[in-house]
């Protein structure tokens, strides 16, 4: 995660150092010129304020003032006549003013201009005013200035940036290095909850505050490690199921045997013990074959294969089969089918189902009793409804019957208990098809399952 961290503050700073060496460039380059401007502006002003006064007094006291007031300034000035012979000069500027004038171009502005811009490799900047009198040129004004001044003020700029530049680049190594500790800090947290987890264990409390990706990551890992936490005690909870579901026919099918097998047992009786073994290896199988098929579901490798079925037609098969049934134990099945109602179904798997809750109907409820199929349309879905008149469920009970391994008849017979997976199957089977299923039921009173199908 260090790694992490260290990358993520690389990045930030390379980013960053790149947006600031940009501003500071560009700012530089325009402080400069704009400092470059102004010093180049301010010399011509200062031309054309000596040739409006000339202009106004062309004589020798005159000309005399202008050169001795710039001999006590930074700048020189060079007064020339119209033909480019210099009349009166500030001291020590003679030897540059000569060559600059003799490069003059003599179409000049009124307002002047500059004759010498190259201040990084000449020893002076200039500029010229022409003095006009009386509609002719009497002659030109030449300003000096020279570039140490110049370069002098570049280089307290470049110093001024450079430990700006410096403040900056510190600076902003600790900010990154703050915001990446504050931005990986929650990651840590997260890793190292993550590797709790992949060690099995489950108590996982990371405090995770604002909105953000960051909070919706921390909230998906506390969301998982309450998911695992769940699903291992279920996993704990459904092998101690299996345990006890076949611990009990083993114990039976061993302990037959060993009686089946005494030399002087008479064939009446070993019958009669071969007889509860094939019981109880019918219930093993039976048994295995349920969790098969939540195997199935739950590895999503279960397929529906649904046609349109006519639900009266369907039912009608149904009672005939499961007749002899309810008649050998002295029960009636009756079905209610409310006209031509078609319906999607599996009719394989659907009719599982409704093996599994006529089963237990039978199994539950006593003889002379009615078990009735209702099938009937209401507004945008078909509901059937399978009620007994048997003991019915407890309240208490009635929110777990479709859990896995979970049974109402706690001593789990052999004769009436059966392997507790068979309303799972329902349903995982009911919502495969897009319905629900839940039961009402008082107990002593019998059970009513409802399922609801999507019509169509």
């Amino acid at each position: 995660m260090r790694k992490i961290s260290f990358k993520l503050g690389l990045l930030f700073f390379v980013f960053v150092l790149g947006i600031e060496t940009v501003l500071f460039a560009s700012l530089y380059i325009t402080l400069v010129h704009s400092r470059i401007n102004e010093e180049f502006e301010q010399l011509l002003a200062r031309g054309n304020s000596h040739r409006d006064v000339l202009e106004k007094n062309y004589d020798p006291s005159t000309l005399e003032h202008v050169t001795m007031m710039e001999s006590e300034a930074e700048t020189d000035v060079v007064i020339t006549d119209d033909k480019g012979k210099i009349l009166y000069f500030s001291d020590h500027i003679l030897p540059a003013a000569q060559k600059i004038i003799k490069k003059a171009n003599k179409h000049i502005p009124h307002d002047g201009m500059i004759v010498q811009k190259d201040w990084q490799k000449e020893s002076h900047i200039s500029t010229v005013s022409p003095i006009r009198i009386a509609g002719k040129i009497k002659g030109y004004v030449y300003m000096f200035q020279n570039t140490d001044s110049i370069q002098n003020m570049i280089d307290k700029l470049k110093h001024h940036f450079m430990m700006v530049g410096i403040l900056s680049v510190f600076l902003t190594i600790i900010t990154i290095a703050l915001l990446s500790r504050i931005i990986t800090i929650p990651l840590i947290r997260m890793k190292q909850a993550t590797e709790k987890l992949s060690k099995g264990d489950f108590s996982v409390h990371l405090q995770v505050k604002g909105e953000d990706e960051l909070a919706e990551l921390g909230k998906a890992i506390q969301t998982l490690a309450r998911d695992l936490e769940y699903l291992k005690k279920e996993r704990n909870e459904f092998l101690a199921s299996i345990s006890h579901e076949l611990r009990t026919p083993l114990t039976y099918v061993k302990g037959y045997a060993d009686i089946a097998r005494r030399p002087n047992m008479g064939e009446e009786e070993r019958n009669r013990y071969l007889s509860i073994i094939y019981e109880e290896a019918e219930h093993m199988q039976k048994l295995v074959k349920d969790l098969f098929e939540l195997a199935k579901m739950d590895q999503h490798s279960f397929q529906i294969h649904k046609e349109l079925t006519n639900l009266c037609s369907f039912f009608k098969k149904l009672h005939d089969k499961m007749q002899p049934a309810f008649q050998a134990k002295k029960m009636s099945l009756v079905y209610y089918c409310d006209g031509s109602i078609t319906v999607h179904i599996d009719q394989k798997r659907f009719e599982q189902v409704m093996m599994n809750l006529l089963d237990n109907a039978l199994k539950y409820s006593d003889q002379g009793s009615i078990v009735s199929i209702d099938v009937r349309k209401e507004k945008h879905h078909i509901v059937i409804i399978v009620a007994d008149e048997g003991r019915g469920i407890p309240k208490e009970d009635l929110p777990h019957i479709f859990e896995r391994f979970y049974r109402v008849d706690k001593s789990r017979s052999r004769t009436s208990g059966g392997t507790g997976l068979g309303l799972a199957i329902v349903k995982e089977i009911v919502e495969a098809h897009g319905g629900a299923i839940y039961a009402a039921s008082e107990y002593g009173k019998g059970t009513n399952m409802i399922i609801t199908l999507p019509e169509g």
